[in-house]
């Protein structure tokens, strides 16, 4: 299918999500788990799972359209992990908002933190964002998420071995330029390349596939999540982007997480990735 006609899917799915989230929930989670009783050493993050904005902020000044589209959220990304975390019967944590709140893969206080501009788009309800605004955010949002991810580490450290962490992203089909990505998954890391590497190795050697060692984005440059939570403390780690034409309907969700897991699954298996090592 050309890009052309898959875009237009894409915004055909994007504007149904309006249909099938709740009106005005009265105090969204900062968070959401998928839940797992295998014994995985494994937990996938998603950090732009959601488009739901508080009540207390409005639309943020926002139309519709643009509420629901990738400025908001990663499109498919919170699918493609929920059904990941299930293939590989590990926990997941997800974001409960969007990332027009407060982006929980930017460090509080980075300017792209709370936007006031997003991919061209304006957030008005964004402007002008104070100290305490800024703050408040973070406290029922950006501080809960995170602590979450470190209380699933722990509780995976207690299993005796060093967890591995897997961040999924997607990203857009075209550039505001209108240049086409020409990838359809990124494998994004950042010094540790015990999952990076042979990840790369499989998804390159599928039929097909066009995929990006560190592209449409670089891990080692935007990669707070993983960083903070695994590269510090040496777990192995590694984030994916897939784009989100191929993920805009279950379907194409089912797909991505299926091809996931078969790159995931022999590098998993090896039981020396288990340990912390800082690179």
């Amino acid at each position: 299918m050309p890009i052309a006609s898959k875009m237009l899917l894409l915004s055909r799915y994007s504007m149904a999500m309006l249909t099938f989230l709740p009106d005005s929930p009265p105090a969204p989670p900062a968070f959401e788990t998928v839940e797992s009783h295998g014994e995985a050493s494994v937990l996938v993050v998603c950090d732009h799972a959601s488009s739901v904005l508080p009540p207390d902020l409005g639309d943020l000044g926002l139309a519709a359209a643009d509420r629901f589209c990738h400025v908001a959220w990663d499109i498919g990304a919170a699918e493609v992990a929920r059904r990941l975390a299930r293939r590989l019967d590990c926990p997941a944590v997800l974001t409960g908002i969007s990332r027009l709140v407060i982006d929980c893969n930017r460090q509080p206080g980075d300017p792209s933190s709370i936007p006031a501009m997003s991919c061209g788009i304006e957030v008005p309800g964004n402007r002008g964002v104070d100290e305490a605004e800024a703050l408040r955010r973070a406290d029922h949002w950006f501080w809960p998420y995170h602590t979450e991810i470190g209380n699933r580490i722990g509780q995976l450290w207690r299993h005796g071995h060093a967890p591995a962490v897997v961040g999924v992203h997607s990203f857009t089909p075209c550039i505001r330029s209108g240049e086409e990505r020409p990838w359809h998954v990124g494998v994004l890391w950042n010094r540790d390349p015990r999952m990076a590497r042979p990840v790369l190795d499989w998804l390159s050697a599928r039929p097909g596939l066009v995929v990006g060692d560190n592209q449409p984005y670089s891990g080692r440059e935007i990669n707070y999540t993983l960083d903070t939570h695994a590269g510090a403390a040496g777990l192995p780690n590694v984030s994916f982007e897939i784009r989100q034409d191929l993920v805009a309907d279950a379907a194409g969700c089912e797909r991505w997480a299926d091809i996931l897991a078969e790159a995931l699954e022999p590098v998993l298996a090896d039981k020396g990735l288990y340990r912390a090592e800082v690179y």
